[in-house]
This record gives structure tokens, sequence and C-alpha cells, in this order.
């Protein structure tokens, strides 16, 4: 795709007005009670591992004492952090703005998966495999700006509301993780996300929901291209070639890219998520592993097929991977018995 310069109407000021729509926004994470670390987690075993983790690196009369340049937490986004089904939000987003793209490239609604799409048969669109779905976040997370792709995501993420829920997808943050990010950035941690998503997709938003700024996001990138416009003004046009696959080994891969530093707790609830935890657990010292299991069909959603839960396309979790986190001494974390409460808004 060739690179283009931003349209005539996009300035640096309705950009920045743009992304301020997002900013406005309520905040959905909620402060943690003062005194009370993790209060909407229940007391079982999955709390007392973080209480105990982070107890034993930040005691300097520790044997597993950390110092602060150690403390590294990672966490996966989609299904850890929040929801993830009935499919990733940025696939969501992707699905939304193909119409747009393709008053630009009417042929798309003579190929293939793009016809599928722009036919609105719901039922197609969800057989759609992988391999589809890549092809059409090519094409609608490329071949613009990065400042006007920040700002297109921040205008769909103030209208676009989750299926279920009804709600923006940017209320559909777990409370009980966001409880355990504030603990460990309290403790001296920094904590990371991890993500097989779009890196410029979170970017636009992980500051505001998880206090991550977006320096501190690794996740599936493609390549930009540095260029200029007419008038000599310099930007980059990102490119529908891949980078980074921050998915299964690419995210310790990504890890040592964009850290440099093996982390000593990683959170995830997926197959894509093992290497990462795997890669975490390996060292000296205090390591802390932790997956979440979806298994809570009345809050929120429950897959698997681990533990006999249905199967899944989207975030499965597998019994292999069930079975490792048992012989590696993993936590689990069920959303059923150990969260007193799943998002921030009840």
């Amino acid at each position: 795709m060739n690179a283009t310069p931003p349209p005539p109407g996009l300035s640096r000021r309705r950009v920045l007005s743009t992304i301020a729509v997002l900013s406005a926004l309520p905040t959905v994470a909620r402060a943690q009670a003062a005194g009370s670390p993790l209060p909407s987690w229940n007391d079982r075993p999955a709390k007392q591992a973080i209480l105990d983790f982070v107890r034993a690196t930040t005691d300097p009369a520790s044997p597993n004492h950390l110092p602060p340049e150690d403390r590294i937490a990672t966490f996966d986004q989609d299904g850890t952090l929040w929801v993830e089904h009935p499919i990733y939000t940025q696939v969501m987003y992707c699905l939304d703005r193909l119409p747009v793209v393709a008053e630009q490239k009417p042929e798309f609604t003579q190929v293939e998966p793009f016809r599928t799409v722009l036919s609105g048969n719901r039922e197609a669109i969800a057989r759609l495999s992988l391999r589809d779905l890549e092809k059409i976040a090519a094409a609608t997370l490329t071949g613009m700006t990065v400042e006007a792709f920040n700002a297109d995501v921040a205008k769909w993420l103030a209208t676009a509301r989750h299926p279920r829920y009804d709600r923006p997808y940017t209320d559909l943050v777990y409370q009980p993780m966001l409880e355990l990010l504030s603990h460990l950035r309290a403790n001296g941690f920094k904590t990371f996300i991890v993500t097989g998503g779009g890196q410029d997709f979170v970017r636009v938003y992980s500051e505001r929901l998880y206090g991550i700024p977006p320096e501190q996001v690794i996740g599936s990138a493609g390549m930009t291209k540095y260029t200029y416009s007419k008038t000599g003004e310099a930007f980059l046009i990102k490119q529908p070639k891949l980078l980074l696959n921050d998915n299964n080994a690419g995210k310790p891969e990504g890890i040592h890219l964009m850290i440099g530093r093996r982390p000593h707790a990683a959170f995830g609830n997926s197959t894509g998520d093992r290497e990462m935890l795997e890669y975490s657990r390996t060292g000296d010292g205090a390591r802390l592993a932790m997956l979440v299991l979806h298994d809570d069909a009345k809050r929120e959603y429950a897959y698997g097929p681990a533990q006999g839960l249905p199967d899944t396309r989207i975030g499965t979790f597998s019994r292999g991977l069930y079975d490792e986190a048992r012989k590696a001494g993993w936590t689990m974390i069920s959303m059923k018995n150990d969260w007193k409460r799943v998002f921030v808004f009840e």
C-alpha cells in the first residue's frame, strides 16, 4: 500500500480533539480501598498467592527480595484484563471500519473475506477463519498515519458498545485485575501489557483504563514508514507488513526485545500465554504465574475446554495448558469462585 499524506482536513488539533473524546469518558478504574489490598478478591488460594509473592519480593529481610529494577510483571490483555468474548474488541473495530475502507476500495465488495463482512451476515462472519481476520486487519489497520489511526480508534471506542452488556467496551474491565495492577505498582512493580492484539490499538487507551503508559504496551506490531507531506511535515504511515507477532512464543521474544528483563510475575488466560508464563517462571527467586479461568457464564462467560467447559476459538484454555499449569505450580484464578465482583460497574 502506497504511503499517502494525512487527509487535508486532519490537522494536529483535530487529532488531539478526537482523542480527547476518549479521554473525557468516565474513567472505569476505581480507587483501591485504603489499607485493603484486593478487596474484590475472595479469601482463597489465588489471593493469598498474590499477597505472599508481593510480601516475599518486597521485604528486605526476605531471601526472595527483589531490587526495584527487577520487579517486572506482565499481563495479557484480552480475557485477562477485559472481556474477549464473543470476539476480540479490536476485531469488532476492524469489522466496523471495513465499510469505510471499502468506499475507497470498491473492489472489496467482490473479494472474500471482505464481501462476507460487507454483507452483514452475522452467521457467515462468525465462521471466518483466523486467516480471514488477518486479511481484514491488514486492510483496516494500515495505510494511514499513526495519528489518524489513534484518533479513529478513540472515536470508535467513544460510541461502540458490547453486544451482550450494551455498555462501552472500555467499561468491561475486570475490577479484581485493576486492584492487582494497583497493588503491584504500590509495591514497586512495573506493569506491562503483553498482548497478541495490536500494539497501537491498545496504546490508545491503556493508560486511562489500566494505568499502563503506552511505552509499557507490547503487542503485535506492523511496520511503519517514515515519510513527508507535500509541505515537508514528517509523519509515520502504518504499513501492511507484520513486524512482531506477539502471541505464543512471540510473547517472550517481545518481552526480551522491548523490556530486556525476564518478568518475575506473569498473568494470562489462554494457550497464547503459555510461553510467557513458562518464560517468567524460569529463573531464581520468587516467581508468580497465574491463569484466569473463565468459568462464570452468569456474570461473564464460561469457556475452556479445560475443566469440561465449552470449547472456543477465542481465548482457548486447553486441557493441556491446564495440566501443565497444575504440574508447574501455576495458580488458577477461578472467575466464579475467586472474584466477588467481575466488572468495575457492578
